[in-house]
């Protein structure tokens, strides 16, 4: 059974919570959830089926070992799904709720199932209740803040099965008897103390680990703390840290007093690098991220990230590379200490330097893919050692393990509103980056938000062509996925955006995209008359390529229409213009369009020679898809003039051009198109003209590029 992991910018569930050598105790609660599951529910006893899948909640405070249980329980009871187990977070670090839309679009990706982007939160939950509906699966929601985002998550099958971890109850969800946990019991709280601290002092003095067990109250986070306090001084004994925490005071909990020992024994630039990684973007670090914030070299951070983790400090995060959790039980206390003792100032240069090693890195992660290209061959080879990868595959599996870290890098640029200008460098590096390793398609979602966030910062900063530039690519992405409507309304928006920055390349751009809008949408006329007005602009700038392409897009229009003298006319000039900017492979298109055009106009022998006379051009152009799709054209006008054998010749050769093997009936009788060659027709012939017509847009400083490739 596959164990399908989710991340929604929060820590996963750790590898070792998940491990049965690794969980010890809860025996009670784990026979009473699972006893519920099999419970008769409210429904059931009336006599109604259950709509809904079952929710188990587990409820206690961090460090209670909440999560640990949870991946227990799952563990156990997994063979019992066979469509898998999906894991998702549904708080931030610091606690803040991860809307119920983002959580919904990774959990579909994990099903390797689309999400538009752009899709509204109520559409994301929809389409996933609907394909949880028709399979059996566990779904573990950890760290849930409020009932909404649960029940929003639901799926409507009691053949699924839920099992959420909250602070407290989930009013709302009926049908829901928390397991509140309390500490551990003491025996396995003692084992416990014994794995971090070594057995040997525990076994001698079990008395006093029972006594530390018990100032601890038994909570598995501040246990691993002391434990790990225990290992780091072999001579301590452990009577003496049960009185250390105990003279620490009431103030607190248990998790506080202990981590305060902990953190008072670090050297200052340890305790100092631990404060500042409560600004680790996703509370996932890796070495390159605690170097950047503590301005040390990236092996001593790695060594001092090693070092918590012994302490339970961090959390090792399975993963090919290294990467570490900040506990979230840990996370406020570490912040508070960011807070209190490290100036605004320092904070801040802090941030800004953590941005700008995660651009150079990303910088590092795309040119390696481009090393084709003199000039980033250049930049690569003048990146630091220490941030270049040696080959694009290392590049692709560090940004696809570290895609949850940068997305909630961005976000909190964003949000943090005072470093704008390295938060606009990071999006523009990171949607080329993800470009470059994914493709545009598969990373349509995460593009989308990024493109919002670049509107985001954009408005704030008053920034007119940075507008244009994210709505055209919000736009795009739109029309991407069939959603033309509203890729009408960012292209419109684009529009007065470039007319506002005085920018003639985001106006012709957005006058050509919604134009392309309205010929999705089948309003011809209107599609015709915003071509017409891109094309005017490129003209009076003298921008031929783009002149001659607009004609043809004004032909095409037109040609939908049934207006096909126009269609003629505009096509015709394309060709003029294709023809005078040497454009062999444009001037190939646009003369098969025309014979396209001609042929519904009734002129066949026109058609024939047209296509004859593209056939020859597509030669000289060494573009054999577009010679095959022209021979299937030819073979069709030569079957409506009455010439069955010619038709199959032209055939024939289309097939062998296509890599098809030719059937016996090439040389004796007409057949129809199959499938794959008519979509040879469609790729070499008709979505050439089209994709011409999407030309990159750079905003400036931003730089962020057009992602969608058609109108």
């Amino acid at each position: 059974m596959t164990d399908q992991v989710v991340d929604t910018g929060g820590p996963q569930v750790s590898a070792q919570a998940s491990d049965h050598n690794q969980f010890l105790g809860r025996t009670r609660e784990l026979k009473e959830l699972r006893a519920d599951i099999e419970r008769a529910g409210l429904d059931t006893l009336s006599g109604r089926k259950a709509p809904r899948a079952r929710v188990l909640l587990i409820a206690g405070r961090p460090g209670s070992g909440r999560t640990a249980l949870a991946a227990e329980l799952v563990r156990q009871v997994a063979d019992r799904y066979p469509d898998g187990v999906l894991r998702a977070r549904l708080s931030e670090p610091d606690g803040t709720p991860v809307p119920v839309g983002r959580t919904a679009r990774e959990l579909l990706t994990a099903l390797d199932l689309p999400s538009p982007p752009g899709a509204a939160e109520d559409d994301l939950t929809a389409a996933l209740r609907e394909a949880l509906a028709e399979r059996r699966i566990l779904l573990l929601l950890d760290d849930a803040a409020e009932a909404e985002q649960v029940d929003a998550l639901l799926p409507d099958t009691p053949e699924c099965l839920v099992v959420a971890v909250s602070h407290g109850p989930l009013t709302g969800i009926s049908d829901v008897r928390p397991c509140t946990l309390g500490g551990l019991d003491t025996k396995s709280a003692v084992e416990l103390l014994a794995r971090y601290a070594g057995s040997v002092r525990i076994t001698v003095d079990p008395r006093a680990a029972e006594g530390l067990v018990e100032v601890c109250q038994g909570q598995p986070a501040a246990l691993m703390l002391a434990g790990g306090w225990l290992a780091a001084r072999p001579k301590a004994a452990v009577a003496d840290l049960a009185k250390q925490v105990h003279a620490e005071g009431e103030e607190g909990t248990p998790l506080s007093r202990v981590f305060r020992l902990v953190y008072a024994s670090l050297p200052v630039p340890a305790a100092r690098i631990l404060r500042l990684l409560s600004l680790a973007p996703g509370g996932l670090v890796d070495p390159h991220t605690a170097s950047a914030l503590a301005g040390c070299s990236v092996d001593g951070a790695h060594t001092t990230l090693d070092d918590f983790a012994a302490l339970g400090l961090l959390h090792a995060v399975a993963s090919p590379l290294p990467q570490y959790e900040v506990p979230a039980c840990l996370h406020p206390l570490l912040k508070a200490l960011a807070e209190t003792q490290d100036r605004p100032g320092e904070i801040q240069l802090a941030r800004a330097r953590m941005l700008e090693r995660t651009v150079r890195l990303l910088q590092s992660c795309r040119a390696i893919t481009e090393t084709d290209d003199p000039e980033a061959r250049q930049k690569l080879l003048g990146t630091p050692r220490a941030l270049r990868f040696p080959n694009p595959r290392a590049a692709a599996d560090w940004i696809g393990i570290r895609r949850p870290a940068l997305l909630a890098s961005a976000r909190a640029a964003v949000a943090d509103g005072e470093l704008d200008t390295l938060a606009r460098r990071l999006m523009s590096q990171l949607v080329r980056a993800m470009v470059a390793h994914f493709g545009t398609q598969a990373a349509a979602g995460d593009l989308y938000g990024i493109h919002r966030m670049v509107l985001d910062v954009a408005e704030r900063r008053n920034l007119p062509r940075e507008k244009a530039a994210a709505l055209l690519n919000l736009g795009d992405l739109d029309a991407r996925t069939g959603r033309t409507k509203a890729a009408l309304v960012s292209f419109r928006a684009a529009l007065d955006a470039g007319r506002e920055a005085n920018d003639p390349y985001a106006t012709g751009r957005a006058m050509e995209s919604v134009g392309g809008a309205h010929l999705e949408l089948g309003d011809y006329d209107r599609a015709a008359d915003w071509f017409g007005r891109a094309l005017a602009q490129r003209l009076a700038r003298g921008e031929r390529a783009d002149a001659a392409r607009l004609y043809g897009r004004i032909g095409a229009a037109h040609t939908y229409a049934g207006r096909y003298g126009e269609a003629l006319r505009n096509w015709r000039a394309a060709i003029a213009g294709h023809r005078k900017n040497g454009d062999v492979a444009g001037h190939a298109r646009a003369l098969s369009e025309l014979a396209r055009v001609q042929e519904y106009a009734g002129r066949p022998e026109e058609s024939l020679r047209t296509c004859q006379e593209a056939v020859e051009l597509a030669r000289r152009a060494e573009d054999p898809r577009l010679q095959a799709a022209l021979y299937l054209r030819l073979a069709d006008t030569l079957e409506h003039l009455g010439d069955p054998a010619a038709a199959q010749l032209h055939r024939g050769a289309a097939r062998r051009m296509l890599g098809e093997e030719p059937q016996e009936s090439d040389a004796a009788e007409p057949e129809p198109v199959t499938e794959p060659v008519a979509e040879a027709v469609t790729e070499a012939v008709t979505e050439p003209e089209q994709e011409a017509f999407e030309p990159e847009h750079d905003a400036n400083a931003c730089e962020i590029r057009s992602t969608s490739a058609k109108d």
